[in-house]
C-alpha cells in the first residue's frame, strides 16, 4: 500500500531469507540492505518490522535505538516480556509508532461507537474459525505463540477498543494440534469479565479448511452488532441494517495515519505500541490460563 503513496519512497529492504529481499526490492525499485545494521544506516524516516512472532523484539529495540518511527505488524511477540523491554526502548527514544490493528480504521467501527454511545455493552462474543495458515512456523508455538496470539488477536484488540479493559480470564484448550507436525492448539474457549462488568467468551479453532468466521458480536439494552472485517450488521428497534466495508480501505488507513504522523501532519495513530501491548497481555493472559487450566487476571501472566 505505500508504494501507492505519492508522498513515500521506499528505500531500502533486509530479509534474511535469501532472495525475498531481491524480488522486493525489483518489484518496487529499492535496494537491498544486507541486514539490520546496513538498512539504519541508510537515510529513512520510519521502519516497517514485518516479521514472524518469534523474530520480534532486537529489531524494535534497534529501531528505536536509532531514532526511527516504526509500524510494527502484530503480534509483538511470543510473550509480554519481549513486547515489555520495546516498549521500554520506544519510551526511552520517544518515537512515533503504530501496530497493525487495521480493524479500528474501518469505517463501520467509527459507526459501531456511535451507535453504543450511551449504551452499556453487556455480553461480548468473540469468534475466529480459520484454517492454518500456509507459512511454516505457524503450527509450531514456539515460533507463532498460537492462535489466539497470532490471530485472534484482532478480536480482542476490537473488544478493548468498543468495550473496554479485560481484568480477567479462564480459558480452556483442546490440546490436539490441527496437524501431525504442529502443538499448537486446534480449539480454544475463553470466558472474559471486563471492567465495566460485561461479561465475554472467545472462541477460536485453526481445524478448519477455510475461513469461516472472524468477528465481534456485541450485545446491549436493544441493540445487538455483528462486527467482521468486512462489514457491521446492526439489529435493533429497527430492521435489520447491513454496512458493508472494503477491508483494504482500513489497511490503507492504518498506513496513512501512520505516515502523516511520522510527518507531523495529524495525530490519528489508533494503536501506537503501548495500546497494542494491552491487548497483546490479554492474548498472552489468555494462552497462559489455557496452559495453566486456572483463572488468569490480566497482568498476572507468566512472562508479564
Amino acid at each position: 500500500m505505500l508504494s501507492h503513496f505519492a508522498d513515500v519512497r521506499l528505500v531500502a529492504v533486509t530479509d534474511p531469507v535469501s532472495g525475498r529481499s531481491e524480488q522486493f526490492a525489483t518489484t518496487f525499485r529499492t535496494r537491498v540492505a544486507s541486514g539490520v545494521p546496513e538498512l539504519l544506516s541508510a537515510d529513512l524516516d520510519a521502519v516497517y518490522v514485518c516479521v514472524p512472532p518469534f523474530a520480534h523484539g532486537p529489531i524494535e529495540e534497534a529501531v528505536a535505538g536509532a531514532g526511527l518511527a516504526m509500524f510494527v505488524e502484530k503480534p509483538l511477540g511470543l510473550d509480554v516480556s519481549t513486547a515489555d523491554r520495546v516498549a521500554e526502548a520506544i519510551a526511552r527514544a520517544g518515537v512515533v509508532t503504530a501496530v497493525g490493528h487495521h480493524w479500528r480504521y474501518a469505517d463501520t467501527v467509527r459507526r459501531a461507537e456511535q451507535l453504543l454511545e450511551g449504551r452499556a455493552v453487556r455480553l461480548v462474543v468473540g469468534t475466529w474459525l480459520d484454517k492454518v495458515p500456509p507459512v511454516s512456523w505457524w503450527a509450531h508455538r514456539n515460533r507463532s505463540g498460537g492462535q489466539v496470539i497470532e490471530q485472534a488477536l484482532h478480536v480482542l484488540d476490537l473488544a478493548r477498543a468498543l468495550v473496554g479493559e479485560v481484568t480477567e480470564v479462564c480459558a480452556m484448550a483442546d490440546g490436539a494440534p490441527p496437524a501431525p507436525d504442529a502443538d499448537v492448539d486446534g480449539a480454544t474457549g475463553a470466558v472474559l469479565r471486563f471492567a465495566d462488568g460485561a461479561v465475554g467468551t472467545l472462541a477460536a479453532t485453526c481445524l478448519l479448511r477455510r475461513k469461516h468466521r472472524a468477528g465481534l458480536e456485541l450485545y446491549a439494552d436493544g441493540l445487538a452488532l455483528t462486527l467482521t472485517e468486512d462489514g457491521l450488521l446492526v439489529q435493533g428497534d429497527a430492521d435489520p441494517c447491513w454496512l458493508a466495508v472494503d477491508p483494504d480501505a482500513a489497511k490503507r488507513a492504518a498506513d496513512r495515519c501512520f505516515v502523516d504522523a511520522v510527518l507531523g501532519r495529524s495525530d490519528d495513530v489508533r494503536v501506537p505500541y503501548p495500546e497494542a501491548l494491552r491487548t497483546h497481555r490479554l492474548a498472552c493472559a489468555i494462552a497462559d490460563s489455557a496452559a495453566r487450566r486456572r483463572p488468569v487476571g490480566v497482568g498476572e501472566e507468566r512472562g508479564a
